[in-house]
């Protein structure tokens, strides 16, 4: 053992790795993870967040990366999720209604093409629509829907300007994800919304168009080698990603860190939420599917870590256990993000952990032929084992009250 120790001293520095990354030591220490991490096709970025509590159980943070390049394109897909539901409650608190709330009814109306409009939700309790009832969706199974709503709610001037203002710089989320029909002038136009409080109208949005576009200086935008159209025509030309989604790892990290110890940025740079709100993103953020009664999926009564990519994969008919993670994934054009806060408060471990991969060997876009189970998934799950069992087993002076987070 004192040999492999001393032979990866050397080989550390060689391979332009830090003995004082723990995170590095151990990507390079385990094959599979060394193997895909390294392979630059793959684009891997990751961000491990180590937390330490004080005598009054405040958090101290320290932050590794490997990989990480905020300027370099990737798909964030349904990570972008997260940020517009923390948007949608903090935009309906600056409303100062008085009553109004996050589970009062919320109906989409549909002005211009192919906007659709939205009456009610059969699988809310009283059969309405909510932005409460929009982010149960969102955060237990990912529901592109619900996530479009909201953004429609925002508009994309709101959304992306107030992220801008908290310090998000590395940020543009600038269309509904996964709804055929919209072009860029599309998606820049927003649906009129109403909100209703005890039956009795209390804000209306008429449609929104948006001027405003984030300006990001960004690389590999232009990629692949071809892709597949609307029509399923297979273009044998770059996809253009310069007017999708994009958020850097380093603020999907900051924005969860953000909802999660607000305590720990300035007031400015935190999201404007209630206790309450705050108890209610917890529970969701981390519930199995199988734990809702409204919204029910009685499809994933087996499967509780279906959008649970790090530390538990991606396995169909699998139980969660103690270890609980708060979190969002994404998924699509062959890009698997899941930015996570992973804890058990049994033992009182507790981290941050976001990651992306790219498995897409046929470089072919939207042609559905990734390799996310043979590759990705494994990765991922490998990848928050690991972290997990060095950051159980690393020195604390204290062992953190998670109480708040149960």
């Amino acid at each position: 053992m004192k040999r492999c120790a001393l032979l990866l001293g050397i080989l550390l520095p060689f391979f332009g790795i830090s003995q004082e990354n723990p995170l590095e030591r151990i990507i390079l220490e385990d094959d599979s993870l060394r193997i895909i991490a390294t392979n630059p096709d793959h684009q891997v970025q990751i961000i491990y967040t180590r937390i330490d509590r004080d005598r009054m159980n405040t958090p101290g943070f320290k932050t590794y990366t490997f990989g990480l390049d905020s300027n370099l394109y990737f798909y964030p897909a349904s990570t972008v999720k997260m940020p517009t539901a923390a948007m949608a409650l903090e935009k309906l608190n600056q409303l100062r209604i008085k009553g109004l709330d996050r589970a009062d009814q919320m109906q989409v109306g549909a002005v211009t093409s192919p906007q659709t409009p939205v009456l009610g939700d059969a699988s809310s309790a009283n059969r309405l629509a909510s932005i409460e009832h929009y982010i149960k969706k969102i955060f237990l199974v990912s529901d592109n829907d619900a996530y479009n709503r909201l953004y429609e709610f925002l508009g994309q001037a709101y959304l992306n300007k107030a992220l801008k203002a908290k310090g998000f710089t590395q940020t543009r989320i600038i269309h509904r994800l996964s709804v055929s029909g919209y072009d860029t002038i599309g998606n820049r136009l927003t649906n009129p919304v109403s909100l209703y409080h005890d039956g009795e109208l209390a804000y209306f949005q008429n449609e929104v168009y948006s001027t405003f576009y984030p300006k990001l200086n960004l690389r590999n935008q232009i990629r692949g080698l071809g892709y597949m159209d609307s029509d399923d025509k297979l273009m044998a030309e770059p996809f253009d990603f310069r007017y999708k989604n994009y958020v850097s790892l380093s603020d999907l990290h900051d924005m969860l860190k953000v909802i999660l110890f607000p305590e720990s940025v300035a007031p400015h740079q935190r999201f404007e939420l209630t206790e309450d709100d705050y108890r209610f993103l917890y529970q969701y953020m981390q519930m199995w599917p199988r734990e809702s009664e409204y919204p029910a999926y009685p499809e994933f009564s087996q499967w509780d870590t279906y959008v649970k990519f790090l530390y538990y994969g991606s396995k169909k008919g699998q139980k969660g256990g103690p270890v609980r993670l708060l979190n969002k994934v994404g998924d699509a054009y062959g890009f698997l993000t899941d930015i996570a806060y992973i804890m058990n408060p049994e033992t009182g471990t507790e981290f941050l952990l976001a990651a992306t991969i790219h498995t897409n060997a046929n470089q072919v876009f939207n042609d559905g032929i990734y390799e996310y189970d043979s590759i990705g998934f494994p990765f991922l799950q490998r990848l928050g084992e690991l972290i997990y069992q060095f950051d159980e087993n690393r020195p604390r002076r204290r062992k953190a009250d998670l109480s708040k987070f149960e």
